[in-house]
């Protein structure tokens, strides 16, 4: 608590708890009711507050900016950026999601990032959005890549056995191709199947990497993150070694 002497009142627990939450979670929370109440307590008794004290701290304040500026600073890290978050989606769609299935694990992941970069994590909000765009970046990407590797032999076959399935249907369904089915290998790949020889199977088969064989090693050392790493360490000192 050296850092709170010249802070007095509402604004002296609000700045003190802001920093513990940041020391413990390496972001700060998004609102008074993240804080735990037994926290609040104790921390209100260790600057001699009032707990009640911290209902009326502004969140909307110059006073909260310019506390979030000096505890960042105090743990030499920076706000995040848009550029910063652009950059986390290229790396989750190009490293992670080529391995990884749970959004969950690369929500984490991009945490784990962050805090290692000493970078502010997004907000979970926005974190699950950049997560929902990497993933969807990725299935793009794989699906024209493997529709290109496709001979227009296996392409034609391919529709032939889609136009066989379709004319127990009905012979004359909406959509047929010049051979008699729909043309679905021509233009965009199904973002959730993949389709090869007589069989369907699921598009995810050719994602996952053997447990033996995964990479293990912190984000953001240089080595691809693994999909069933421990929980990450929390905290600016537990995570965020260069």
């Amino acid at each position: 608590m050296k850092r709170v002497p010249n802070k007095s009142g509402t604004t002296r627990l609000g700045f003190a708890l802001l920093l513990k939450f940041f020391e413990v979670e390496a972001r700060f929370p998004e609102s008074a009711k993240e804080v735990p109440a037994a926290t609040v307590e104790y921390v209100a008794q260790q600057v001699k507050v009032p707990a009640e004290a911290w209902a009326d701290y502004d969140w909307q304040s110059k006073a909260i900016q310019r506390h979030r500026g000096e505890i960042r600073a105090a743990y030499g890290f920076r706000a995040n950026t848009e550029e910063d978050q652009d950059r986390l989606a290229v790396w989750l769609a190009t490293e992670l999601c080529p391995v990884e299935l749970s959004r969950d694990r690369l929500a984490a992941a991009v945490v784990a990032r962050c805090r290692n970069d000493h970078i502010e994590p997004p907000t979970p909000g926005q974190v699950r959005r950049l997560v929902g765009k990497a993933v969807k970046d990725f299935e793009k990407r794989f699906c024209r890549s493997t529709l290109d590797r496709l001979s227009h032999a296996t392409r034609s076959r391919l529709e032939d056995l889609v136009a066989g399935d379709s004319s127990d249907e009905g012979a004359h369904g909406d959509g047929a191709t010049a051979g008699g089915g729909r043309s679905h290998f021509t233009t965009t790949c199904p973002p959730t199947s993949r389709t090869t020889g007589t069989s369907t199977t699921p598009l995810w088969g050719s994602r996952r990497t053997p447990a033996s064989s995964s990479p293990r090693s912190n984000a953001g050392s240089g080595r691809r993150w693994t999909a069933s790493t421990a929980p990450w360490p929390r905290g600016p000192r537990a995570g965020c070694r260069s």
